[in-house]
């Protein structure tokens, strides 16, 4: 925790890269760590993670000056409040679809006036040993991002992203698409039409916007910050993992 530089290169539109932890194992971190990201997300929305290792993994990945922020399993009270007071740097919320699923969220995220969170001590504020200290870095510093994966949210999104304590915006192509009744097929003319909107809202307000790029490829990774994608999640660790296995062996029919 107290990490400031996400916040501030989202501020100033400067582009950053993080990548996904799904495998809940400090060796993946250590991994990651050696590389040049600016943020890793503990997904624990599609991922089996005890409390346990969320607050560890929170405290590994802090440790190298990294950001931690944590993919919550839905815009739930309690599930980001947990996650807030074991430490995190910021949330990642899925399925943002409308103007009050994003008030819910900083609800969630910010103490009153700015939210509605409940007061409570744990490692996040050491222990009720800084709670003026973590309530001013809470402030200035956490990050909120907000998952567009709906064609519901692509109508709703200046709403969305003019709502000051929301810091960037993630488009879900693979939701995005089955939103529509064709998942996966992200180069349907329709669901490019979103897509193309999406980007176009961000660029005219100025707003912090990115993708997942899942397979890793640094050529993806190049074309999608020259078109203006500038908050990118890159890889996860099981696909960085079976790329080094595609790489070296041939794989069992």
């Amino acid at each position: 925790m107290r990490n400031k530089a996400l916040k501030n290169s989202l501020k100033k539109n400067k582009l950053t890269v993080g990548s996904w932890v799904t495998i809940p194992s400090p060796n993946i971190i250590e991994l990651l760590a050696q590389y040049n990201f600016d943020w890793l997300c503990i997904d624990i929305e599609h991922n089996v993670f005890n409390n346990e290792s969320i607050i560890y993994l929170i405290r590994l990945i802090q440790s190298y000056d990294i950001a931690a922020l944590v993919r919550v399993s839905s815009n739930d009270e309690v599930i980001i409040k947990h996650v807030m007071d074991a430490g995190a740097d910021g949330v990642i919320i899925p399925m943002v679809n409308s103007l009050e699923d994003a008030r819910a969220a900083v609800d969630s995220v910010y103490y009153p006036p700015t939210g509605k969170r409940g007061v409570g001590l744990s490692r996040a504020q050491k222990y009720g040993a800084t709670f003026l200290e973590y309530q001013e870095w809470l402030k200035e510093n956490a990050v909120i991002i907000a998952q567009i994966e709906h064609h519901e949210a692509i109508a709703n999104l200046e709403k969305i992203i003019g709502l000051d304590a929301i810091d960037g915006v993630l488009v879900g192509p693979y939701d995005l698409s089955a939103s529509m009744g064709y998942p996966g097929e992200f180069e349907r003319e329709d669901v490019q039409e979103q897509l193309k909107k999406f980007q176009f809202i961000c660029d005219k307000e100025n707003f912090p916007y990115g993708l997942h790029i899942v397979d890793p490829n640094p050529n993806a990774l190049q074309s999608k910050s020259n078109e203006g994608y500038n908050l990118i999640a890159y890889g996860t660790d099981f696909n960085f993992l079976r790329k080094g296995l595609d790489d070296s062996f041939e794989r069992k029919k």
